[in-house]
């Protein structure tokens, strides 16, 4: 990408686009497109058309989406199939009418089976059921797949879906009902800390495993591959199965390779927090998948790892929860 390119990061406030932004401005890129909702509905389709016709982006980030952990799943599914099938639609054809040279769709590990092999390669999509609580939002991000993989066959786009692990950070989501489970812990940990409470309850039983990403790594993840050279990012956008004979989707895991269960992850973050009270695992509330660990050899190959330490990156989505968040 050339320093001067129009780059528009559609979602630019959230954790994953303000990690993108950051990471390109510190990259010396100038020239990007910024939208908040109030001034770009981008479920709707001719705001968006409009806004693409106008500004004519050479490259897009689409980390625009309606997230949240298991409890807004449960409570809003029609709201996350719905939002995220419009959003992403109208992003990826907006894209496609106005010569977008290269376009890097945003997606999430919970697109895998429930249970997949572990750890998830890429080759493992769409080969078994997916976990109930997020299906709605995971087969819109299946689809956002299949929408990069179809325009791509019919229309020669450049279009390749990324799958994060699970992500943390500054800017994350710290909403005491709406939010993931290390933004979720960390803001338990501290209002008992602050009130001086016995125990802290975490849901589930505390054996799921989970891989976390720092959000700073993935946004280096994400820009390291739209800047990769022609004949290494082509590699990356699949193949034309009925062609091929191949099930090869644009598809690459962004992850750190290694897993932590629940209650170590509870552990950690207690530590960080520095509560001194217990931890109490309701069993009685939802797990969730057992295990979600993404195969990330394909991005390795190809010389990017993820440098942060679970602890290193806890500790500074801590010190930005106390900066910029107020508990209540």
């Amino acid at each position: 990408m050339d320093k001067n390119a129009k780059i528009y990061v559609a979602g630019h406030r959230g954790l994953v686009g303000s990690a993108i932004v950051q990471n390109l401005q510190a990259a010396g890129y100038t020239n990007l497109l910024l939208r908040t909702h109030a001034e770009l509905d981008l479920t709707n389709q001719t705001a968006t058309a409009a806004f693409f016709a106008a500004e004519k982006p050479d490259y897009v980030f689409l980390a625009a989406a309606k997230v949240g952990g298991i409890l807004a799943n449960n409570i809003y599914p029609a709201e996350f199939i719905r939002d995220n099938l419009l959003i992403q639609s109208n992003i990826i054809h907006a894209a496609y009418v106005n010569q977008v040279k290269r376009l890097l769709f945003l997606g999430s590990s919970c697109i895998y089976p429930k249970l997949a092999p572990q750890p998830m390669k890429e080759e493992h999509l769409l080969t078994g059921p997916l976990e109930p609580t997020n299906r709605p939002y995971a087969l819109a991000k299946i689809a956002g797949v299949e929408m990069c993989w179809s325009y791509n066959r019919q229309y020669g786009t450049k279009y390749l879906a990324a799958m994060p692990t699970n992500l943390y950070g500054p800017g994350d989501n710290y909403h005491p009902d709406n939010s993931h489970v290390i933004p979720a812990l960390i803001r338990k940990f501290h209002e008992a800390k602050v009130s001086g409470v016995p125990t802290v309850t975490v849901w589930g039983t505390g054996t799921p495993k989970r891989e976390f990403l720092y959000s700073s790594d993935m946004a280096d993840a994400c820009v390291y591959l739209m800047q990769l050279p022609d004949d290494q990012y082509e590699h990356l956008l699949g193949s034309d199965e009925s062609k091929s004979g191949k099930f090869e989707p644009p598809l690459i895991n962004i992850g750190v390779g290694n897993d932590v269960t629940i209650k170590e992850l509870a552990q950690t973050v207690q530590a960080v927090v520095g509560y001194d009270g217990g931890i109490v695992f309701d069993s009685t509330k939802p797990d969730g998948t057992p295990r979600k660990l993404m195969d990330v050899t394909r991005l390795n190959s190809m010389g990017w790892k993820a440098p942060t330490s679970l602890e290193a990156g806890l500790k500074v989505a801590y010190q930005d929860f106390q900066t910029d968040t107020t508990p209540t």
